[in-house]
This record gives C-alpha cells, sequence and structure tokens, in this order.
C-alpha cells in the first residue's frame, strides 16, 4: 500500500515506522529538525517490542509532490484535524482512505465534512510513546494497537486489507463489531483520566486511591455514557466498571496526555475531550457538571498556553 503519515510525531511515528518496516510504500509528512534529521540519519524507534530504524525515509514537507496514495494515517493532534483534512485532499484519489488515530470523537466528522464521508473510517489507538529527540520515538511501555472500522460497520474489502496490513507489520489490529462503541470507549477512558489528572495535577496511582477523587472518576464515566446514549451510542452496562478496572491496573505514575500538556504549559486537547463532553451534553440537553467545571478550570492554562492569555501562576 501507498501510505502518507500525516504528523509524524510519536504516534504517526511509531505506527508508520512499523509499516515501512513490514515493506509498505510509506511517506512521512514531517517538517523542521524532524523532518531534518529523518532524511539526514533515518527514523530511529526505541521500543520494548524491538528497536528498529527506518532508514532510508521518504519524508517530505512538500505536499503538492506526493500525489493519490490508497490511504492516510492522521497522527496530529485533535484540534489540528479540520486543518489536516484540508491539507489532505491532494492524496485522496477514488480509493483513498483515511484512518484518524486521534485522542476525542469528533475526528471522523471533521474530516468527512471535507473529504466526504466515504473517504473516512472510524479508528483508535492505544501505545505510550514520546519523541525522545528529531527523528527519535521512543515506544515506553503497553502492547501497541490499532482498532478501526467503517463507520457503518460493514466489513469491506478496504479495512480486511488494512487489517492484514497492520498485522504483518506485527501490530495488534482489530476490527471491532462496532467502531462507534470502541471508539466512544476510548474517549470514554481517555478523558476521565486527562481530565481528573489535569486538574488535580496527580498521576493516576493517587486520584485512584483517594475516595474523593475515585468518586469523581465515576461520576465523570457516568456523564459522558449519558452523553454518548443522547448519539444513540449505548455503550455496555459494564462500561464503568471496565473503565475503572482499567485505571487500577495502570502503572501509578502514569499520566495522561492532556495532563501533561498542561502541566508544561502546551497546547492540549482539552476542547476535543473535556470541552467535547460539555458541548456534546448541551447540544442534547444531558446536564456535565463535573465536565463543565474542570473545562473551566483549565480553560485559563489552555489559553495561556495558546497565547491568548498572559498571566504567571
Amino acid at each position: 500500500m501507498r501510505i502518507v503519515i500525516f504528523g509524524s510525531g510519536s504516534v504517526g511515528g511509531y505506527f508508520g515506522g512499523r509499516l515501512s518496516q513490514a515493506g509498505e510504500d510509506v511517506i512521512f509528512i514531517a517538517r523542521g529538525e524532524h523532518l531534518n534529521a529523518m532524511l539526514k540519519h533515518g527514523l530511529r524507534v526505541d521500543s520494548k517490542k524491538g528497536d528498529f530504524e527506518v532508514k532510508p525515509v521518504q519524508a517530505t514537507d512538500d505536499l503538492l509532490k506526493i500525489g493519490k496514495v490508497d490511504m492516510v494515517l492522521v497522527g496530529v493532534k485533535a484540534w489540528q484535524v479540520p486543518e489536516a483534512a484540508k491539507a489532505i485532499k491532494p492524496f485522496i484519489g477514488a480509493e483513498t482512505f483515511v484512518l484518524p488515530l486521534q485522542n476525542g470523537i469528533e475526528a471522523p466528522t471533521q474530516l468527512s465534512e471535507i473529504l466526504g464521508e466515504q473517504h473516512v473510517l472510524g479508528g483508535l489507538c492505544g501505545l505510550f510513546c514520546y519523541m525522545s529527540g528529531p527523528g527519535h520515538i521512543v515506544h515506553g511501555g503497553t502492547d501497541p494497537f490499532v482498532k478501526f472500522g467503517e463507520l457503518d460497520n460493514h466489513r469491506s474489502k478496504r479495512v480486511e486489507l488494512l487489517l492484514e496490513t497492520f498485522k504483518k507489520a506485527g501490530v495488534n489490529t482489530e476490527i471491532p463489531s462496532d467502531i462507534q462503541i470502541a471508539m466512544w470507549m476510548k474517549f470514554l477512558l481517555i478523558t476521565v483520566w486527562s481530565g481528573i489528572g489535569a486538574v488535580t495535577r496527580s498521576p493516576v496511582g493517587i486520584w485512584r486511591s483517594l475516595p474523593e477523587t475515585r468518586r469523581m472518576a465515576e461520576q465523570g464515566l457516568l456523564e459522558i455514557i449519558a452523553v454518548a446514549k443522547s448519539r444513540n451510542i449505548n455503550l455496555p452496562e459494564e462500561a464503568l466498571q471496565t473503565t475503572m478496572t482499567m485505571y487500577d491496573g495502570l502503572a501509578p505514575q502514569s499520566t495522561a496526555s492532556l495532563q501533561r500538556d498542561v502541566m508544561e504549559v502546551r497546547p492540549s486537547e482539552l476542547e476535543a475531550q473535556v470541552g467535547a463532553v460539555v458541548r456534546l451534553g448541551f447540544e442534547a440537553g444531558v446536564p456535565t457538571p463535573q465536565h463543565t467545571f474542570i473545562y473551566q478550570s483549565l480553560l485559563p492554562m489552555e489559553l495561556r498556553a495558546r497565547g491568548q492569555l498572559q498571566f504567571n501562576e
């Protein structure tokens, strides 16, 4: 397959690297020092599943040179998806499909509005990795996985092909029976973890062990479950307990990427996660008091990180 990785940071770089290592025709979209390092030295991935290098690397910041491709993997941050969709348009041929792997729940809709729903899959992933430096990705833990499917859940030839492509690359891959439920279950897990971690500035091992903040987590999960139901997404009855059990299984020092971004005064996915719960709840008339409180509490930090407010802590 001819594949573009649009957003070649930790997530896009890891999965793109695995696909390239497996022999796929992978083109990384990157810029600045990261692009220069990949072109000069290749892409290095240190992984608990085996270190590897991709060298030489097909990487560029000139989108007009690429032409049509079979698949675009979208690895940018959630707030960058609408602009990414516009930039992706030159890659889209009659059979091209796009796989978003963002945290949040709105990326498929945002991509469909610009590219057409027929070109967009639903998708999610899980892995803990980070950029150690330009051209260098570290996979620090968990067994990386990808899940994807057609937005209407029919089992198409292209998702079967993509399943085999990822499996050939050694990636744990699944086509869920209902991709919407799968995406909302990931949204449930990451949004409550992100919000409580960011507002308390504590790792999961702390907030899950205190009765007060544990109740916050349970209340946050119930709010998202209610919002999902208002959109005809009926999550499993055990969704709350399943998610709490997952929190209990995380390493005590674990933090979510949104939390780390907030604490380090970087733009975060606040709008795509906590803000999305508030927006979608408001649209459906579903109360979301806890997410509203967390969103409003974190908003000054978010605006400061984006240069829209100036103040000292």
